[in-house]
């Protein structure tokens, strides 16, 4: 996965949106006014941070070298992915939906209904 399909696919999920609030070299996806990814812009290899439930996250870290504790990020809570030939876009694009729907469970109820969930 390259930063143009990573990018195409956090914008594909609903209501999400983009903006650069840490300066020109990180692109932030949030949903509700809330982060659920970030990368770099010049990281080489990519790298995309994504929300994580604390146990999943120390066993994704525990089976995956590429999968490392957020970067920048509570470590708890997030996983720094390189995005390398280890990863499949496939796990990938899971993550993504996960660290999702871990801040839309979170937002308000009002908030949830807005985006239909």
């Amino acid at each position: 996965m390259n930063i143009e399909t990573l990018r195409d696919y956090c914008l594909s999920k609903p209501s999400a949106t983009e903006s650069m609030p840490f300066g020109d070299e990180t692109l932030v996806f949030k949903v509700g006014g809330k982060i659920f990814a970030l990368t770099s812009l010049d990281a080489e290899p990519l790298t995309v941070n994504l929300k994580c439930d604390p146990e999943l996250a120390v066993d994704l870290r525990e089976q995956f070298d590429a999968v490392r504790p957020g970067y920048h990020m509570n470590k708890k809570h997030w996983n720094t992915v390189i995005i390398d030939s280890s990863i499949r876009e496939s796990d990938l694009k899971k993550w993504i939906d996960h660290s999702y729907e871990l801040i839309v469970k979170s937002l308000p109820k009002a908030a949830r209904q807005e985006l239909g969930k």
